[in-house]
């Protein structure tokens, strides 16, 4: 069964709800294809897991682009905007997680870098599927 980016993370989204309690919003944006799909707390992966295989089979390089989430399928881009400076960076999605509660996507250090995150560790984001 093949889903539409944003049917999939609002399943996605509105699963997280029910396991975590945490609220994001979903809400279509009209602009050539792109789709506003989430906002929420986004954390980062780096060091302790560069090297090792991800979900879809490749290796982890934490100085790629790329973003661990529950349910998008792997190969989704994803805009992803932190919400205090307003900068943003598109990722692949190649991994599951984010594990700890309340988060809706896990960045790759150079990702999080881009937007301004890695002295906080986590930071409030949007996501949105392109």
């Amino acid at each position: 069964m093949k889903l539409l980016p944003q049917a999939a993370l609002a399943a996605a989204l509105f699963a997280s709800t029910l396991v975590t309690g945490y609220t994001a919003s979903v809400a279509p944006v009209a602009a050539h294809g792109v789709h506003k799909a989430a906002s929420g707390a986004a954390s980062y992966y780096g060091k302790r897991f560069h090297g090792r295989t991800t979900a879809n089979g490749e290796k982890f390089n934490m100085n790629s682009m790329t973003a661990a989430h529950k349910t998008l399928p792997f190969g989704t881009k994803v805009r992803v905007t932190n919400q205090r400076n307003g900068k943003s960076v598109v990722v692949r999605i190649n991994d599951r997680g984010p594990y700890a509660g309340g988060r809706v996507i896990d960045l790759s250090k150079a990702a999080a870098s881009k937007i301004g995150m890695i002295q906080s560790g986590t930071a409030r984001v949007t996501l949105d599927v392109v």
